[in-house]
């Protein structure tokens, strides 16, 4: 397993953005998917990793700055041929850690609810992220949730 940061020109990276945001949307109610699709990758202020697998790109996240004290996890995915090898949890600690160099305090994300979330909410509870207030622009809904995880 290689952990980089990621080429968006790249096909097989691309794959994964549109395959995740497919998901996503599918998953979702009307408007109410705010994953970042692949111009919000390339946006000033948010880096995105790749996990490469024997030449595949297996897992994708982002994190995006908020401001000079606060960031955001975005569009965590792991492809399916590659779940439950721990690719998450090592691409969050990479976000964790670029987090910490960049001196953010806090670290927070959105996502969905329901039972589809629950793998991942426990990867995100496990490493310390809890329940919180809404932040950046997200309503909360029956449909989402905010967590979020000190970094000082």
């Amino acid at each position: 397993m290689r952990i980089a940061l990621a080429d968006l020109a790249d096909p097989r990276v691309r794959d994964l953005v549109a395959f995740h945001q497919r998901a996503m949307i599918a998953g979702s109610p009307p408007g109410l998917s705010f994953a970042l699709d692949l111009s919000g990758l390339q946006a000033d202020g948010v880096k995105v990793w790749a996990v490469e697998i024997d030449g595949q790109v297996a897992a994708i996240g982002a994190l995006k700055r908020l401001d000079a004290a606060r960031g955001e996890v975005k569009s965590m995915r792991t492809h399916p041929d590659f779940l439950r090898r721990g690719l998450a949890a090592a691409l969050l600690e990479t976000i964790i850690a670029d987090a910490q160099a960049q001196g953010l305090s806090v670290l927070s994300l959105e996502t969905g609810s329901g039972p589809a979330f629950e793998p991942v909410l426990a990867l995100y509870r496990r490493r310390g992220f809890v329940n919180g207030e809404a932040f950046a622009d997200y309503v909360l809904t029956d449909f989402n949730q905010c967590l979020h995880l000190r970094l000082d």
